[in-house]
């Protein structure tokens, strides 16, 4: 598509330091999104001295970005007849085992095949505000994560639902294996974004507060099974700190060891979100959401927990 206007910024100093996105969005603040950046991006619309940008361009102070405007195409949300591992369900929420792989909702890169597609076909009388693309959703988990996913069928339910996880009133547990054994105990870092490497997060100081607490259930020398609790939900918070201790994620490419990773034949971060407890905003009953980990987690249970030890976690769970 040919575009209709194109812009040449100069990064300053400061700039460099943050998301071009976001760089971009502030430049011309009120007239386009964020998102509508990240789209401009994606197909390769805007340059970087010259070339296409590249997820991982190192942006520098004084380099010279060209944007090429186009009309973004109009998204429409299909319904999709995605099979989904549903844990509970009532009138107003559901809840499904998410499989590691499948995204939350649509975003540039990912308009289709979404947990949100999924959830628009199930749900014929989805309650969503047009141009939204999370209907619904009210937390997420990364890509790579697997787990108990809750999603809201009103809007009534989906404020509620919020208001719970923003206020901490959700009990969340993770498992997941890690390279090494972390120590037990609290984490409590506060996590920003990367200053240097954009795609990541760090423990920094001006970061948002985030506390994680982890107790191991099984090491065997050189992996172990960690059973996590989080109080606050921040960005890859369990990935952060368990880098922080020297114990990433198994899997995790992004913040721990490829060559240790394929070692081990471990191709996503092998985090699950085990459980979800909180009280129905609307029954007012008590919720235990539970999800068993995939096959691939299991696997490594298997290797790391004697039988004893894997009878006692499961018995825990059920």
């Amino acid at each position: 598509m040919e575009a209709k206007e194109i812009a040449l910024i100069l990064l300053t100093k400061e700039e460099e330091q943050e998301r071009l996105d976001t760089v971009l969005a502030k430049h011309f603040k009120n007239v386009y999104s964020r998102a509508y950046f990240q789209y401009l991006i994606e197909e390769g619309l805007v340059l970087l001295n010259g070339i296409p940008l590249k997820k991982r361009a190192k942006l520098r102070a004084g380099s010279e970005i060209e944007v090429k405007f186009i009309s973004k195409p109009k998204i429409h949300l299909a319904p999709e007849a995605i099979p989904l591992a549903i844990l509970y369900e009532d009138e107003y929420v559901l809840a499904i085992n998410k499989p590691a792989g499948m995204v939350v909702h649509p975003a540039p890169g990912n308009w289709s095949g979404t947990f949100v597609n999924g959830l628009l076909y199930h749900c014929d009388q989805l309650a969503y505000q047009e141009g939204s693309f999370r209907p619904g959703i009210v937390h997420r988990l990364d890509k790579g994560t697997s787990g108990v996913l809750v999603a809201a069928k009103t809007f009534e339910m989906q404020q509620k639902l919020a208001t719970l996880f923003a206020s901490r009133q959700v009990y969340k547990e993770y498992w997941t294996v890690c390279l090494g054994r972390p120590p037990d105990g609290e984490v409590d870092a506060p996590i920003g974004r990367h200053p240097i490497h954009r795609k990541q997060m760090a423990m920094i100081p001006n970061g948002k507060e985030a506390r994680s607490f982890f107790k191991t259930l099984g090491y065997n020398g050189k992996l172990s099974i960690v059973q996590v609790l989080i109080a606050t939900g921040r960005t890859h918070q369990i990935r952060v700190h368990l880098k922080s201790q020297g114990t990433p994620i198994l899997g995790d490419d992004l913040y721990g060891s490829s060559s240790l990773n394929h070692q081990h034949g471990a191709d996503r971060p092998l985090l699950h979100a085990a459980t979800l407890k909180f009280q129905h905003p609307i029954t007012g009953s008590p919720l235990q959401l539970i999800a068993e980990p995939p096959d691939d987690m299991v696997r490594f249970i298997r290797k790391i927990l004697s039988l004893e030890q894997q009878k006692e976690v499961f018995r825990q769970k059920s």
